[in-house]
């Protein structure tokens, strides 16, 4: 339970922290990213750490 509780702490600053890097790098006015190659990298990552957040509450639910 210890392990679960520090993953799901630790992918949940690394979303924080890539959800806003994101957040900055988007230009509204021309609907583009300022460093492509970059924000797939981060987007990739983002989503993969927001699948593990959700997994790891699904999991905790059906624990209960």
């Amino acid at each position: 339970m210890e392990k679960n509780k520090a993953s799901s702490f630790i992918f949940g600053i690394i979303a924080i922290i890539l959800g806003s890097v994101l957040f900055k790098q988007f230009d509204f006015k021309t609907l583009k990213f300022e460093h492509t190659g970059l924000a797939v990298i981060y987007s990739i990552t983002f989503l993969f750490s927001v699948y593990v957040l959700v997994r790891n509450y699904k999991n905790n639910q059906k624990r209960q």
